[in-house]
């Protein structure tokens, strides 16, 4: 770390910009997350790399959480170490978001949805990655075993306090969402934005002949989307196209991909994908981000990257946002002929709520 960066002066000339939902708040069309390939296992200077091509493509979101590395908390360090380098002079320019909600160190305080372990989390987090505040501060998890209540009460607090200018929830339900948000409501609070998986291979955000999808649920309440794994951990890119590289995340069996989930039918959809993409003239990763974006509703896209020139390919996806609906039709044939797995929430609502979905029992 023994050059001084300069930002390139055009960032802002071609990157999108998207409202998130009915705020003024805008982020672009393409985040960078740091969820992988920014630990302490990896080499620094990579990061570094990366961070440098993303914000002078004009991606102005950085994304994180407590426990991203490996090991826990180290990509929210090795954040703080290049953003005291390189972005401090940046900051107003920039949008920071982390998260707490899964297990972050040991005892009962440090896991769940308290308001003992979000709040001691975040202030963890300030300090690792030397920062004031954070843009945005996330519920990571609905968790059943904490009342929801208290987890909105720790949101307005991050709020009041000044430590989060924005609060937002990721992987809640259609019925939780809807439940959180007015609960926060009564608090003084309105959650901005939620952080769903949503790609090709998983779709449940979509709206529901019921009408419960994710989606619809976010327009009403006026909240905007910004969706994670939206190239399916890699499954949706070149690199499986024929199987399992050695050199892959999946070989590895690291992270949430695993050899396993490199199926056949998966293979074979983005085969079939990838003919679509040609005829596109993109890539199979650039045409999957894309067909995201094509849904106003979507803030943006949370990729991730172990090399700057996938940032610089997946960035391309903003050239053609445009489907024919014949090629819509095309996808949703290839979608359906394949037994892509289940296509659901990680996580439910509070069984002991009473939700707006009356007819749910379990509810």
């Amino acid at each position: 770390m023994d050059y001084i960066y300069q930002a390139n002066p055009e960032r802002y000339a071609n990157m999108q910009y998207r409202r998130c939902g009915d705020w003024g708040l805008k982020l672009p069309a393409i985040s960078l997350g740091l969820w992988h390939n920014f630990g302490s296992e990896d080499k620094l200077e990579n990061g570094r790399n990366m961070l440098h091509t993303a914000f002078d493509l004009g991606i102005t979101h950085f994304d994180l959480a407590n426990n991203y590395g490996p090991v826990y908390g180290s990509a929210e360090e090795n954040f703080g170490t290049i953003f005291e380098k390189d972005f401090k002079r940046h900051r107003d320019e920039l949008i920071l978001s982390t998260k707490a909600g899964y297990d972050m160190w040991a005892g009962p305080y440090g896991d769940g949805g308290s308001k003992k372990y979000l709040t001691a989390s975040l202030d963890q987090s300030l300090k690792r990655m030397k920062q004031d505040y954070v843009d945005i501060f996330y519920s990571h998890r609905l968790d059943p075993e904490t009342p929801l209540w208290e987890t909105m009460e720790a949101l307005a607090l991050a709020v009041k306090s000044g430590k989060a200018l924005y609060v937002g929830i990721s992987s809640y339900s259609p019925v939780a969402t809807r439940e959180a948000f007015n609960i926060a409501k009564e608090m003084g609070i309105r959650l901005m934005i939620h952080q769903p998986n949503y790609s090709m291979f998983d779709r449940w955000v979509e709206d529901k002949p019921t009408g419960h999808g994710l989606l619809p649920v976010l327009e009403e309440l006026g909240m905007g989307a910004i969706c994670f794994a939206p190239l399916s951990q890699g499954l949706l890119t070149n690199k499986y196209l024929n199987g399992v590289p050695e050199d892959s995340r999946a070989a590895k069996n690291s992270g949430f991909l695993s050899r396993g989930s490199v199926t056949p039918e998966r293979v074979k959809a983005a085969q079939e994908l990838n003919e679509v993409a040609k005829n596109r003239n993109q890539s199979l990763s650039e045409m999957a981000l894309a067909w995201i974006l094509r849904d106003r509703r979507v803030t943006s896209c949370l990729i991730g990257a172990s090399r700057p020139e996938q940032i610089i390919d997946n960035v391309h996806a903003l050239d053609n946002l445009h489907f024919e609906q014949d090629e819509l039709d095309k996808i949703d044939e290839i979608l359906s002929n394949h037994d892509l797995g289940e296509s659901s929430p990680k996580v439910q609502a509070h069984p002991w709520h009473k939700s707006a979905d009356d007819d749910n029992p379990k509810l």
